[in-house]
C-alpha cells in the first residue's frame, strides 16, 4: 500500500522534516522522472526531468530538494498538500497530480500544495533569510528568535506562529510549548524574559526533534502521562497526548479548572488561564 502524509491543516515543521528524510531514502543518488501530470507544473518539471537528486531538507514548514544542475525544488503543503508514495512504477494518474518523481524502485506523487516552484541558488538564498530559526535544525540560531521577540509588542502566542521568528511552530507546539513554560499566550513578547525564552527554546528542540522520531507530537511529562494519571488514553486525528491543544472545557491535566479557547490572528488559541498567569 501506498504511504502518504495528509492533513487538513498546515502540517506543522517536524511532519516536512519526516517528508525529507522519506524522499531522501527513496532517491537520494538517482536519476529521476519528473512530470505534472495535471500540468500545472509542467515548465518546472522539464527543467528537473533527469537530473540526480542530491539531497532533501526541511526548514521549517518549506522543503527543499536540491539537484546536481544546481537547481532546488521548493515545496510548501499550505493547508492541503499531500505527499504519496508507492513502491514500483507509478500507477495511470488519478486526480490532480502536481508533480510526480519516479526513481528505481519508487514513485512519488504530490497534491495541493500551496508552493510548488524551482529556484536557483540565490532565490534558495533569499528564501532561507526570510525563514526563522527551526529548532529542529542543529545549526538553527535561537538569537535570531530571540531578537525578533525582545523588540515586539505583539502577544507572545502570535510570534510563535510567525515563522520569521519560530520556524516550524504550528498551532499545537505554540500552545504546547507556552502552556509548559507557565507563559500566558497574551504576554507581549518583549516582557518575555531571557529565561523564559531559552527554557522555551530547549523545550521546543526535544519536543520538535520527538515529533521527528516519533511521527506524532506529544508534549504531556510522565507524572500526567494516562497511565501515571489513570486516565483514557487521548483521541484525535492529530494523534498525541497534549495539555491544552483542543481540550477546550476540559480539566487542566495539573490543576484542574478548565482550559480556555479563544482566536488569535484568525488561528484557535487553547491555555490554561490558572497556570499560565499572566
Amino acid at each position: 500500500m501506498p504511504e502518504a502524509w495528509h492533513t487538513r491543516a498546515m502540517p506543522e515543521g517536524h511532519v516536512v522534516h519526516r517528508q525529507a528524510r522519506r524522499i531522501n531514502r527513496a532517491f537520494k543518488g538517482q536519476q529521476l522522472e519528473i512530470s505534472s501530470p495535471q500540468g500545472r507544473f509542467d515548465a518546472g518539471a522539464t527543467l528537473l526531468d533527469g537530473t540526480t537528486l542530491r539531497t532533501a531538507d526541511a526548514l521549517g514548514k518549506h522543503l527543499l530538494v536540491d539537484f546536481d544542475d544546481d537547481r532546488t525544488l521548493h515545496v510548501h503543503l499550505g493547508l492541503y498538500g499531500k505527499w504519496t508514495f508507492g513502491k514500483g512504477e507509478a500507477p495511470e494518474p488519478r486526480g490532480q497530480i502536481r508533480l510526480r518523481m519516479q526513481g528505481s524502485d519508487t514513485y512519488a506523487d504530490l497534491r495541493g500544495p500551496t508552493a510548488c516552484e524551482v529556484l536557483e541558488p540565490d532565490q534558495v538564498a533569499a528564501l532561507v533569510e526570510r525563514i526563522g530559526p527551526d529548532p529542529i535544525r542543529p545549526d538553527a540560531d535561537p538569537e535570531r528568535a530571540w531578537r525578533r521577540i525582545q523588540r515586539s509588542r505583539a502577544p507572545i502566542g502570535g510570534l510563535l506562529m510567525d515563522q520569521t521568528a519560530f520556524a516550524g511552530v504550528g498551532n499545537i507546539y505554540r500552545a504546547e510549548a507556552l502552556y509548559r513554560a507557565g507563559i500566558d499566550p497574551y504576554r507581549p513578547g518583549h516582557e518575555v524574559s531571557r529565561a523564559e525564552f531559552d527554557g522555551m527554546w530547549g523545550d521546543l528542540v526535544v519536543l520538535m526533534r520527538d515529533g521527528v522520531r516519533r511521527g506524532r507530537i506529544d508534549t504531556v511529562r510522565e507524572e500526567h502521562s494516562p497511565r501515571a494519571m489513570g486516565r483514557s488514553a487521548r483521541r484525535d486525528r492529530h494523534g498525541g497526548e497534549v495539555y491544552v491543544y483542543r481540550r477546550e472545557g476540559q480539566p487542566c491535566l495539573v490543576c484542574g479548572d478548565e482550559v480556555a479557547w479563544s482566536d488569535l490572528a484568525g488561528r484557535n488559541l487553547y491555555w490554561c488561564p490558572t497556570c499560565q498567569r499572566s
